[in-house]
C-alpha cells in the first residue's frame, strides 16, 4: 500500500511539472499575441486555459482522495497539502496569461502596447520564462537551494514593473488614458505571475523542510 501511495504522489508531482510547462507556454504565447497583434494565438491561449484548470481540479480531487484513504502524516501530509496550494498558484499563473491574451484580443487589430514599451514587455516575458524554468527544476527535484533563489530572481520582474509605472507617470506620456489603463493592468499581470512563482517555490521548500522561508 505504501508503494502505491508513493507512486500516486509521484504521479501528482509529474502533473504539477506539466502545469509548469503549460503556464510557461501560455505566457510566452500570450506575450507574442500581445506584441504582434496575433488574434489566432491569443485565442489559442484563451482556449488552452481550460486544460490548466482541468489539471488543477483533478489534482485537488486526487490529493483529497489520498488524504482520506491513506491518512498520511508528517512529510507525506505536507506534500499533499502543499499540492493543493501549488496547483492553485499555477492555475492562477495560467489565468494571468489568459488575461494578457484577452487584452491582445480586445485591442485587435491594433497592438495594445505602444512601440516605445514593447522592449520592456519583451524583457518581462523573458523574466517570466526564466522564473518558470527554474521553478520547474524546483518542483521536479524538490530543489530547496533554487527555491531560495526565486524570490531574488523575482526582483528583476519587480524592477521592470517599476519601470513601466515610471513610464506611465512620466510627463512625456502621450498615448492616452485607455492605453495607460491597459499598461497598468498588463504590468500587474506579469508582476503577479512572478509572485505566484515565488509562492510555489516557498511551498516546495516547506514540503521538504517543514519550515517556512524567512524573508528579512
Amino acid at each position: 500500500m505504501r508503494d502505491i501511495f508513493h507512486d500516486e504522489l509521484e504521479a501528482i508531482n509529474e502533473d504539477l511539472l506539466r502545469m509548469c510547462g503549460l503556464v510557461k507556454e501560455a505566457m510566452a504565447d500570450a506575450t507574442s499575441a500581445l506584441l504582434n497583434s496575433d488574434l489566432q494565438l491569443a485565442e489559442k491561449v484563451i482556449a488552452a486555459d481550460d486544460a490548466i484548470d482541468a489539471i488543477q481540479h483533478d489534482l485537488d480531487n486526487r490529493s483529497i482522495n489520498l488524504m482520506a484513504r491513506q491518512q498520511p502524516v508528517a512529510s507525506d501530509l505536507r506534500n499533499l497539502v502543499s499540492t493543493l496550494r501549488i496547483s492553485a498558484d499555477l492555475e492562477r499563473m495560467g489565468d494571468l496569461a489568459h488575461h494578457v491574451a484577452k487584452t491582445a484580443r480586445m485591442r485587435f487589430p491594433n497592438s495594445a502596447v505602444p512601440e516605445l514599451l514593447k522592449p520592456l514587455f519583451i524583457d518581462m516575458d523573458r523574466t517570466a520564462a526564466a522564473l518558470v524554468e527554474k521553478l520547474s527544476t524546483v518542483v521536479q527535484y524538490k530543489d530547496t537551494a533554487r527555491a531560495l533563489e526565486l524570490d531574488k530572481d523575482d526582483d528583476a520582474m519587480d524592477d521592470l514593473h517599476r519601470k513601466l509605472i515610471g513610464a506611465l507617470l512620466s510627463d512625456d506620456w502621450s498615448f492616452g488614458i485607455e492605453t495607460a489603463i491597459d499598461m497598468t493592468l498588463l504590468g500587474r499581470y506579469y508582476e503577479r505571475f512572478g509572485d505566484h512563482a515565488v509562492s510555489v517555490a516557498n511551498r516546495v521548500y516547506f514540503t521538504v523542510t517543514g519550515e517556512f522561508i524567512s524573508r528579512d
